[in-house]
């Protein structure tokens, strides 16, 4: 009897190649999507360094006017969603790279108290100013610490361990855009506001540093007044930075301790979100002197340009119409926050002066 002849067998790929070749297809998947949301940040960039609004707003405008790229079943969808969450937390945690512990102890006790205070009582400011405005608590969470530590770059690391809902993006929108705008107005007015408050350099950089909403805008209101308030006021907001981590973690927590998590997802947030343990671990080795400085201003233009892509793709995910939708409430919630602010740091500069 004659034997059939075999067919050969497709040799199977090694696991190794199959990761590689798995890697590969999911880069091609999330390209198109990263690629979109770089060139609307260099965009924004572009048009920020040419006619001087605020990179972030314009990253946002322009982000909002492509929403149609984020629709299901388009090219762009999966690595816009990946853009408006990895990168995002990829930029937080390089914000590390800029704190240091000799930086805190350079201010003294009495700034550090202040500021520390400062955004302590704005956040709660914010849940109970929230809660009369009829917003849940987490919303009041996003606003009072965006307002309270660093403006656009805290409400999307806060968002980032906020259980979601259906309107999570167009709250976390609104709120970039609202402190963004507030900060430019703020850059022009505090100034002003410091010198009919008849505070000296150094207490008008603590003013300016404490209660502004933004980096960039810190240092151009800063240094608008003079050099040592400048410097001053880089320091104050550096501060403020510093206390990102540690909130953002007291809400995560929180979040897991009170069950708070997203029952749709039937997850809980990690007990150590990972951005937040880089943020640390940066911060850490920055306060070591193991950091060259060249390294740290590396770490801080990678960390902005991530911030801004993460915002972009942000922005194309939501709906112009839907973020419309917030009502009049909500900005009176982001006003109050930022009014409550700058009352305390004011009264706190003439009570401890």
């Amino acid at each position: 009897m004659s034997r059939s002849p075999s067919i050969p067998e497709e040799p199977v790929p090694k696991a190794p190649a199959r990761v590689v070749s798995a890697a590969r297809s999911g880069l091609a998947d999330l390209f198109p999507g990263i690629a979109v949301s770089v060139l609307v940040a260099a965009t924004a960039q572009f048009l920020s360094e040419h006619y001087g609004a605020p990179a972030m707003l314009m990253a946002l405008l322009l982000g909002l006017a492509l929403n149609f790229l984020a629709d299901e079943g388009t090219r762009t969808g999966p690595g816009i969603a990946f853009t408006a969450r990895s990168v995002l937390r990829l930029g937080v945690a390089l914000l590390g790279a800029r704190i240091s512990v000799a930086m805190l102890a350079a201010l003294g006790p009495r700034a550090i108290g202040l500021v520390v205070a400062g955004v302590v009582l704005t956040i709660l400011f914010g849940l109970a100013a929230a809660r009369l405005a009829g917003r849940d608590w987490r919303f009041g969470l996003l606003t009072g610490g965006a307002v309270a530590i660093c403006g656009a770059s805290a409400a999307m690391a806060i968002a980032a361990v906020l259980p979601r809902h259906e309107k999570s993006e167009r709250d976390l929108v609104f709120t970039v855009l609202a402190v963004t705008v507030l900060s430019t107005v703020a850059m022009v007015i505090y100034p002003l506001l410091a010198r009919l408050f008849g505070l000296g350099p150094q207490d008008a950089g603590v003013f300016i540093g404490g209660t502004i909403h933004d980096v960039a805008q810190v240092v151009g209101a800063g240094f608008s007044i003079g050099p040592e308030a400048g410097e001053t006021a880089t320091l104050v907001k550096l501060i403020r930075v510093s206390m990102l981590a540690p909130v953002v973690l007291c809400f995560s927590l929180i979040i897991r301790h009170r069950g708070l998590a997203d029952r749709q997802a039937g997850q809980k947030p990690p007990l150590l979100p990972g951005f937040v343990l880089g943020f640390l671990a940066l911060a850490a080795v920055n306060s070591l002197g193991l950091m060259p400085a060249m390294l740290a201003d590396a770490a801080g233009l990678a960390s902005r340009w991530a911030l801004l892509i993460a915002i972009a793709a942000v922005g194309i995910k939501t709906s112009l119409r839907r973020m419309l939708e917030v009502g009049p409430g909500a900005i009176a919630v982001l006003l109050a926050d930022t009014v409550f602010l700058g009352g305390f740091v004011t009264a706190g500069l003439h009570l401890l002066g």
